[in-house]
């Protein structure tokens, strides 16, 4: 039975050109692989240029990420996931705000249809 998919993941590529057609080619855990640039564009996005759903899949990958459009270079989200002392019971996405406060974070209609969402180190997790 066909079945059609969907998936995202983190991967480290270079330009590489297979018989006059440019492309990319990417290793990941030993397996090289190479992709059309068209057929790579359309599946990968820099990390420094994510959409949201890139950037809430980077959050479940354990990374923090931040929007350029956002005024301060100190703001980030992260995700979190309850622990047996927590006195939540779901995971949930919390920001470091301008003054370094720890909060809870929803997203605007902004936040979600933006591509400026990028992977960061944040500080102070």
């Amino acid at each position: 039975m066909t079945r059609t998919y969907y998936g995202a993941k983190r991967i480290t590529a270079y330009p590489l050109e297979r018989d006059g057609q440019p492309g990319f080619s990417t290793y990941e855990d030993g397996y090289e692989s190479w992709s059309p640039r068209d057929v790579f564009e359309a599946a990968y996005q820099p990390i420094d240029a994510l959409s949201f759903g890139h950037a809430l899949d980077a959050l479940k990958a354990g990374e923090s990420v931040a929007r350029a459009g956002w005024n301060d270079k100190d703001m980030w989200l992260h995700l979190q996931r309850p622990d047996r002392h927590s006195k939540m019971s779901l995971p949930y996405i919390y920001m470091q705000t301008v003054t370094g406060d720890l909060v809870p974070w929803l997203a605007s209609q902004t936040d979600m249809l933006a591509d400026d969402w990028r992977v960061i180190e944040a500080t102070n997790r």
